[in-house]
C-alpha cells in the first residue's frame, strides 16, 4: 500500500511546498548548487574552460584575471554578466567538456534551452564592432 503523505497527487501540502521552493529559486542559486558539486580539481578545469573560450561560439572568454583567485559565487555573477540569457548554454557545455555529465544532466532536467541572446549583450558586441 503507498503512504499517502509520500503521494504528491494525495498530498496537495507537498506540491504546495514543493511549488513555493521552486519559485524561490533563482537561475543563479541553480548554477551556484551545480558549482558547489565540483570537486577542486572540476572547478579549476570549467575555470579554465572559461577564460580559454571553450564554451559557446560567438560568445567571450571570461579574463583570466578575472577567474583566477574567483570563488564559486564570483563565477556565477561573472557568467550572469558575460553570457545573460546563454549563461546555461555556456555552463552546460563546460560541464560537458569536463565529462560532468550528471551535473549536465541535471540541468538540462531544471532550465531548458535559451530561446535567444540578450539583447545588451548582442547590442555591445555589436557596438565594438
Amino acid at each position: 500500500m503507498e503512504c499517502p503523505a509520500h503521494s504528491p497527487d494525495k498530498n496537495p501540502i507537498k506540491l504546495v511546498e514543493l511549488d513555493r521552493r521552486v519559485k524561490m529559486t533563482t537561475p543563479e542559486k541553480i548554477l551556484l548548487e551545480a558549482l558547489e558539486d565540483l570537486g577542486h580539481d572540476d572547478f579549476e578545469k570549467f575555470k579554465w574552460h572559461l577564460k580559454n573560450n571553450g564554451s559557446v561560439e560567438g560568445l567571450p572568454a571570461i579574463p583570466e584575471s578575472k577567474l583566477e583567485n574567483a570563488e564559486r559565487t564570483d563565477i556565477v555573477d561573472l557568467m550572469f554578466h558575460t553570457y545573460c540569457i546563454n549563461t546555461f548554454e555556456v555552463a552546460k557545455n563546460l560541464l560537458g567538456s569536463i565529462n560532468r555529465n550528471d551535473l549536465l544532466e541535471n540541468l538540462n532536467n531544471i532550465i531548458p534551452e535559451p530561446k535567444a541572446f540578450c539583447w545588451q549583450h548582442s547590442h555591445y558586441h555589436a557596438s565594438l564592432r
